[in-house]
């Protein structure tokens, strides 16, 4: 199994197809897992780099603290490992935080950002209400079964939900395949994003920017996209209907298709 070295660590990835490359990052308890749809839509134009975070999956999990500032160098080192020199990043809640902070550290190589479902950090970003934050945190003592369970309403739609259990099955057997995530590792990152302020520096990316947001996403209210938006010389915001913060498993193919049509408007061109 492929792994890079990075400083105390090892992260596991993975890469797929050929082309300007595409890293994925992905947000609190997710991993390389996470961006299926994404790599199998993507794989036959663009590289596609999915990997797990310090903490998930098959990469270290060691004892925190963790910060995102720390989670984006494990990412260029990755990065610098695979000898990547010009990349997109798209990251999601969690893995939207580390792609900010990776825009500010490599901002001659980064040609196109994609930051969905997060938000800046800081005093001005716009929280979620203090019952749905328990409940996403309160997993000391729950078998993984029950944790994914009570993530489903927290993660996905009322409208997903109720049409199509389908996509909640396909979420469901896909998060019995995956490590456990043991809870300090759970913590170190909750934490981490509880530490995580870029509002002030958004100024200073100056990369094409797409920020995505699910309309009903109850974890990271859509109006951060747009504080993001706001303050990044060159986005865009992209509210997805009947999405909540799962968006990119939600509504697969509105999301594939903002991001493909985003790269090429950046003239980051198929293989």
């Amino acid at each position: 199994m492929p792994f890079c070295s990075c400083n105390d660590i090892k992260l596991y990835y993975e890469v797929h197809g050929q082309g300007f490359p595409i890293i994925f990052i992905s947000g609190l308890s997710g991993g390389h897992w996470s961006w299926k749809e994404q790599v199998d839509f993507f794989r036959n134009d663009y590289q596609c780099i999915i990997f797990d975070n310090r903490g998930a999956g098959k990469s270290s999990k060691p004892q925190g603290p963790y910060n995102i500032e720390q989670m984006a160098l494990d990412t260029v080192h990755l990065l610098y490992s695979l000898r990547i020199m010009e990349f997109c990043a798209v990251g999601i809640s969690m893995g939207g935080m580390i792609a900010q902070e990776l825009a500010l550290l490599l901002p001659h190589r980064i040609r196109a950002l994609v930051l969905c479902a997060t938000h800046p950090g800081g005093d001005l970003h716009i929280p979620t209400s203090s019952d749905i934050y328990q409940r996403l945190i309160s997993n000391e003592g729950l078998s993984q079964e029950e944790i994914v369970e009570k993530n489903i309403p927290l993660l996905f739609s009322q409208y997903t939900r109720k049409n199509h259990p389908e996509i909640l099955n396909l979420y469901r057997q896909g998060q019995k395949l995956i490590p456990e995530q043991p809870l300090h590792a759970f913590q170190a990152q909750q934490e981490a994003i509880q530490g995580f302020d870029c509002c002030k520096r958004l100024f200073n990316i100056k990369t094409p920017t797409l920020v995505m947001t699910g309309q009903d996403d109850i974890l990271i209210p859509p109006e951060n996209s747009h504080l993001i938006a706001e303050r990044i010389p060159q986005a865009t915001v992209k509210e997805i209907p009947k999405a909540g913060h799962a968006i990119h498993i939600e509504q697969t193919q509105t999301f594939n298709q903002n991001i493909q049509s985003f790269l090429e408007q950046q003239a980051l061109s198929k293989k």
